[in-house]
């Protein structure tokens, strides 16, 4: 019986007393119902019709022509080309603040693309980096990049606190680090969550991106199989994509001082480590941060969520790309999974994109503010 895990991402991680959120064809659910009944394994059937609301979210939309930024919609999702002209407009637009480059290639050959935000205020600053779509599936990580950046254009000249973040700070962003995937999840599968690479050797495509990092590869919590979701790699940074985001933290590494990372779903903020159960030698102060982001996060709708080592917060995962800039020298390494806790599950829908950005804003302000507090 083939399911496509949702939660936790690999069967390992499955345990009694946890929960597990699951897709199953429609053909399927009559076999695994009554199966589940005779094991005693409670369970609710969380959306009913899955095509239905896939339907109902704006991949299946006809393409929203946006000619002007005034027009651009940060409260529904868009597909690459739309994010990929939103940030040329950008790069045109508001060349005082937004430089647009690429730190490579993908699969496909499409660029990646990164933003650098900030004001050109002195030679050397400090700079935070923020990815958001490693899993091409998990549509609001994007759309959180985009509102990240309209967040800082916007109010930059209002409100203190971000001038002073863009006056001490650069921040990287990069609002699709798996252009391939995401690309895939809006015309083809729009549960695809791997990169597009293909094998000579596999008939399966793809790569699990934050399972392909050079810490503790393809350990637990990351499969050897190509055909699974959460692939290692034929080798730590086969993939293109990992390739150059890691080749320029490395080369940016003592500029660096924080990593972002931003996925769905959970509610949770995790840091390292992910590959293994023990404390980071600077706990206190990233556990400090978080917890302060937690509470700044729920203080807008009452929204909580967990934090804590991803490894015991989460579950054990080899490879990702949190522990790798720990290790590379970022003290302040951070992955966020965003709403829900399963109810729409990656299909968030899009009247939650405000809610959920607003939210996450507060707490990546407070994590970068209290960056630049130096911990105590």
């Amino acid at each position: 019986l083939q399911v496509d895990l949702w939660q936790p991402s690999s069967t390992s991680d499955i345990a009694e007393g946890t929960a597990t959120d699951l897709r199953v064809p429609h053909n399927a659910s009559q076999r695994l119902l009554p199966s589940l009944q005779q094991a005693n394994i409670p369970y609710t059937i969380l959306i009913s019709d899955l095509q239905k609301a896939i339907e109902k979210q704006s991949g299946w939309r006809p393409q929203r022509n946006r000619r002007s930024l005034l027009e651009y919609n940060y409260e529904v999702y868009h597909s690459l080309d739309e994010i990929q002209n939103w940030m040329y407009q950008l790069n045109e637009t508001h060349s005082d603040l937004i430089y647009m480059f690429s730190v490579g290639k993908s699969y496909e050959g499409r660029p990646l693309f990164v933003l650098k935000l900030g004001k050109r205020s002195q030679p050397y600053k400090k700079a935070v980096w923020i990815d958001c779509g490693i899993h091409a599936r998990e549509w609001i990580g994007p759309a959180f990049c985009q509102w990240f950046v309209k967040e800082a254009l916007q109010t930059y000249q209002t409100d203190p606190a971000m001038r002073k973040m863009l006056t001490q700070l650069y921040f990287y962003i990069m609002p699709v680090f798996n252009v391939d995937g995401y690309h895939f999840s809006w015309t083809y599968d729009r549960f695809w969550r791997k990169t597009r690479s293909k094998s000579s050797r596999f008939p399966c495509h793809g790569v699990d991106a934050n399972r392909n990092w050079r810490v503790k590869w393809c350990d637990e919590g990351a499969s050897v199989h190509p055909c699974d979701d959460t692939y290692c790699g034929p080798f730590p940074e086969s993939e293109p994509e990992v390739k150059a985001v890691a080749h320029f933290l490395r080369r940016h590494r003592k500029q660096i001082k924080a990593y972002l990372s931003f996925h769905a779903y959970a509610q949770m903020l995790l840091y390292p480590y992910s590959y293994k159960y023990a404390t980071i030698p600077n706990f206190s102060c990233v556990e400090s941060a978080a917890y302060n982001a937690v509470n700044a996060l729920q203080s807008a709708y009452g929204i909580r969520y967990r934090y804590g080592p991803a490894s015991s917060t989460l579950y054990v995962s080899s490879g990702s790309s949190m522990d790798w800039a720990y290790k590379n020298g970022i003290p302040y390494a951070f992955a966020f999974e965003l709403r829900d806790t399963g109810h729409f599950g990656f299909l968030l829908p899009e009247t939650l994109i405000k809610p959920t950005c607003t939210e996450t804003m507060l707490a990546v302000k407070n994590i970068t503010l209290h960056l630049l507090k130096k911990c105590h």
